[in-house]
């Protein structure tokens, strides 16, 4: 399974958005190069608050741009970094990758996904009603969160819009995402 970057995007600052940049640098063990949220413990706030010491596993946010498509039929344009994400992807079921798998970002950076996002108030302060676009329930009533899937790097490197991303699955069975 292949799909590519159409954008990336970083902030030094805690903020809700991020700001689309020419590449980003991933760094192992620690996210991405200037970014707010790198670092080898939790870097979110409210994880912060609870436990400064956990192990950040939301070191890189990834975001399917296919959202952005759904968002807009609703009403709602959002661009590429508006909901914080730092890599928007084209062509991967992100949502539906198995705990582990191994996301190969351009010719050299890997990311390994931990679980889904889990989505906060702060996005209908972004755009009011937007939280229920990102989260709803199936048809069994299961919470389902679409706001894209966080990992850790496990090799560094430099990523661009239009790389390639390869996917490699974990062995095992398929353990589905779970909100980190």
């Amino acid at each position: 399974m292949t799909g590519s970057v159409t954008a990336v995007s970083s902030d030094a600052e805690h903020g809700f958005s991020k700001t689309g940049r020419p590449r980003i640098t991933l760094l192992e063990g620690l996210g991405v190069a200037g970014d707010a949220h790198a670092g080898v413990t939790v870097r979110h706030r409210s994880r912060v608050a609870q436990d400064p010491t956990q192990p950040n596993l939301r070191q890189v946010h990834l975001i399917h741009g296919e959202l952005f498509d759904e968002l807009a039929a609703a009403g709602f344009e959002v661009a590429p970094g508006g909901l914080g994400e730092n890599v928007t992807t084209r062509g991967l079921d992100l949502l539906g990758l198995s705990r582990g798998t191994l996301l190969h970002l351009g010719p050299e950076a890997v990311v390994e996904v931990t679980g889904l996002r889990n989505p906060c108030l702060q996005i209908d302060a972004f755009r009011e009603g937007l939280l229920k676009q990102v989260v709803g329930r199936d048809t069994e009533g299961r919470v389902v969160r679409k706001a894209g899937i966080m990992g850790v790097v496990r090799r560094g490197g430099t990523v661009h819009p239009g790389d390639e991303i390869e996917v490699e699955a974990p062995e095992g069975p398929h353990v589905p995402l779970e909100r980190v």
